[in-house]
Parts: structure tokens; sequence; C-alpha cells
């Protein structure tokens, strides 16, 4: 669905892979029902063992087809793009305006919370 479950920021010398790491361990033992995740190719490798290890859960990396070439609609992917494209409304999201990593999770927190308190009761229809 793109709802986000948890949230790390932190520094651009963190590689993506050991960025998962700390996002999977905030992830362990709260949500029970979650079983499968889906990763693009930067996340392969020993992370999908670590992942099994820490919460049983099942990594899949989402491939890029090689015989296809330019642009292409990978399965799964556009659903971590639109999520971003819901923070994109957000206008504390558009930029880098945070000094503290705290307050950029935050910030991505409150965006999630108040699209999905939209979702239980949508605007009326405007005529």
């Amino acid at each position: 669905m793109g709802l986000v479950l948890a949230v790390v920021v932190h520094a651009a010398n963190i590689q993506d892979r050991d960025g998962a790491k700390l996002v999977l361990a905030l992830l362990k033992g709260r949500f029970w029902r979650l079983k499968l995740i889906w990763a693009d190719g930067g996340y392969a490798g020993q992370l999908i063992d670590w992942t099994r290890k820490l919460g049983h859960w099942a990594l899949t990396i989402v491939k890029r087809r090689d015989d296809v070439a330019g642009f292409a609609v990978l399965p799964k992917r556009w659903i971590v793009e639109r999520t971003f494209a819901w923070f994109g409304r957000y206008r504390r999201l558009s930029k880098d305006y945070e000094t503290l990593t705290e307050s950029s999770e935050s910030v991505i927190y409150l965006a999630m919370i108040h699209l999905m308190v939209r979702r239980l009761k949508p605007s009326p229809l405007r005529i």
C-alpha cells in the first residue's frame, strides 16, 4: 500500500544497505504480520540473509530485466515512487530544511499520519 511503517534518516555517508539494517531493526517485534519485504537491486547480498535471521522475513529483490532497453516500469517499484510523490505534497519535505535527523523523521511520520487520517475521513465532495 505504500504506507510507512518505520523511518530512519541518516547521514549520506552511510550506505543504503547499512541504513536498511537500521530500519529493519526498528520493525523487529512490532509488526508480527510482516512476512515479505521488497527491495531494489542495491539491497542484494548479505542483507537478504541478515533479514531472514533478524525477523524471519523474506527480502525479495525486484530486479530490472536485462533485455529491456531504456525506461521500464518495475513491479512493486511504483509503490515506493508513489509514496515519495505523497511526501512531495508537504512543504517541509520538499527540501532539506531540518537540522536534526530526528526532526526529519518526525515530519515524515506526521505526513504519513495526515495521509492515513485523510483516508479514514475523506474530504466532502466539492461541487
